[in-house]
C-alpha cells in the first residue's frame, strides 16, 4: 500500500474524522479520542494510541496518513532562541519553519505556501517564485512538529504567526481552516488572539476576512506610504494600490473592533526617513492600529540594506509625535536565514522511495 495515497489525518475536520470513524464501523468516541490523541496528545503515529486495540491502530493506519513531511535539517541561532527546520514534502517541494524562543512565549512563523507568488523584491520567498499551496494539513503538521519538540523541553506553544513562506490569503481557505482546526477547543485549543496573519493587501481577502468578524490578529506589510515606492518594492500594489488597501484596512478595524498591525521593514535611504514617518502617519491617521517596524533583513537578491538602530528609532519618535504607537523589533535568527523575508529553499530535496 502506498501511504502517500491515503488522506493526510491533519487535513480532516472533526466531523470528517467522525464521519470516517463510523464508516469503518467504530462507535462515535473513538472519533473524539482520535482527536484528542492527535491536538492534545500530540501522538503522531496509530501505535501511540494506546487506548485504541490493535485492530483499531491497524485500522486507523491503513486509513490515513500520520505525516507528509521528512524533516531536513534544523538549524539553531548561536543565541539558541531561534530554531528553523527545512520540511521535505511528497512531491519534491520543501518549506521553512521557525521557533522563536522568548521569556514567557514560544512562538512560531508558519509558511503557506511552499515559494511565493507576490514577487516582493526584498523577501527570499518571493525571489524563489511560487511553487504550491500548502494544505491545510500541511500547514497544521508544521506546528504540531515543533508542539511536541516544546513538548519534550517541558513547555508550549503559545503564539503562531502566519509569516512564514507564502502568501496567506492566496490561500485563504486552506489557511483559515488550520487556524480553525488549531483553534478547536476539543483539541489543540490555542486561542484566536493567539494567532496573527500577514497580508501583503489582497483587498479582497481582507475584506473577506473583516466580514467574518474573526478575532485573529491581522497585519498588513505596507512598508511605504505612497504607490510609486511601495509598488518598486511591494508589486502587489499595481493591482490592490494605497487608495483601497488603506479603507480596507479601516473596514477590518470598524467591523471587527480590533487593532491592527502595519509591518514596515526599514531599508537605508529608501523608506526611512522621517518624510517617509510623516507621510506614513497621515496615511493611516485615525486608525486604531501599531506600526512594528523591523531593520531589513538581507537576502541574497536585493542589494538595499537594513537602517541603522538611529535612523529606527528617529522613524519611531517621529510616528510617536503623531499618536501613533510604535515598537522597533529585534532581528531573530538571521545568522541562520530565519528572520523576517529570509526563508527560501536551496538545499535539494532527498531521494524519493
Amino acid at each position: 500500500m502506498n501511504k502517500n495515497s491515503l488522506p493526510l489525518v491533519y487535513d480532516q475536520s472533526q466531523q470528517q474524522v467522525a464521519e470516517t470513524m463510523k464508516a469503518i464501523g467504530q462507535p462515535a468516541y473513538r472519533a473524539k479520542q482520535l482527536w484528542q490523541g492527535i491536538y492534545q496528545n500530540l501522538w503522531s503515529n496509530p501505535s501511540d494510541f494506546s487506548n485504541f486495540p490493535a485492530g483499531l491502530r491497524d485500522q486507523i493506519g491503513s486509513t490515513y496518513r500520520f505525516g507528509s513531511f521528512t524533516i531536513g535539517t534544523r538549524q539553531v541561532s548561536r543565541d539558541q532562541q531561534t530554531v528553523k527546520t527545512l520540511f521535505h514534502l511528497p512531491d519534491g517541494k520543501a518549506i521553512e519553519a521557525v521557533l522563536m524562543r522568548y521569556e514567557h512565549r514560544q512562538t512560531l512563523c508558519i509558511s503557506t505556501q511552499a515559494g511565493c507568488a507576490m514577487n516582493c523584491v526584498f523577501c527570499a520567498t518571493g525571489q524563489m517564485g511560487f511553487k504550491r499551496h500548502l494544505t491545510s494539513g500541511e500547514i497544521v503538521e508544521q506546528v504540531l512538529y515543533y508542539a511536541r519538540l516544546l513538548k519534550e523541553e517541558g513547555k508550549e506553544v503559545t503564539n503562531i504567526v502566519i509569516m512564514g513562506m507564502g502568501e496567506p490569503f492566496h490561500n485563504y481557505n486552506a489557511t483559515l481552516e488550520a487556524i480553525d482546526r488549531l483553534n478547536d477547543p476539543d483539541g489543540f485549543n490555542l486561542g484566536a488572539r493567539r494567532f496573527t496573519i500577514s497580508t501583503v493587501g489582497l483587498v479582497p481577502a481582507i475584506q473577506r476576512f473583516s466580514n467574518e468578524k474573526r478575532q485573529v490578529n491581522l497585519a498588513i506589510s505596507l512598508h511605504a506610504a505612497n504607490d510609486d515606492l511601495r509598488s518598486s518594492l511591494l508589486p502587489i500594489n499595481k493591482t490592490y494600490p494605497l487608495s483601497e488597501l488603506i479603507p480596507a484596512c479601516r473596514e477590518y478595524v470598524e467591523k471587527t473592533g480590533r487593532r491592527i498591525t502595519f509591518e514596515w521593514a526599514l531599508i537605508n535611504g529608501v523608506n526611512d526617513r522621517i518624510e517617509d514617518a510623516s507621510q506614513l502617519a497621515r496615511l493611516i491617521r485615525g486608525i486604531i492600529c501599531h506600526v512594528n517596524v523591523i531593520s531589513l533583513n538581507p537576502t541574497r537578491a536585493y542589494q538595499g540594506v537594513g537602517s541603522s538602530a538611529e535612523n529606527a528609532r528617529a522613524f519611531c519618535d517621529e510616528l510617536t509625535k503623531h499618536h501613533i504607537p510604535c515598537t522597533i523589533r529585534l532581528r531573530r535568527g538571521i545568522d541562520i536565514q530565519a528572520g523576517c523575508g529570509q526563508l527560501a529553499i536551496k538545499a535539494p530535496p532527498p531521494p524519493m522511495l
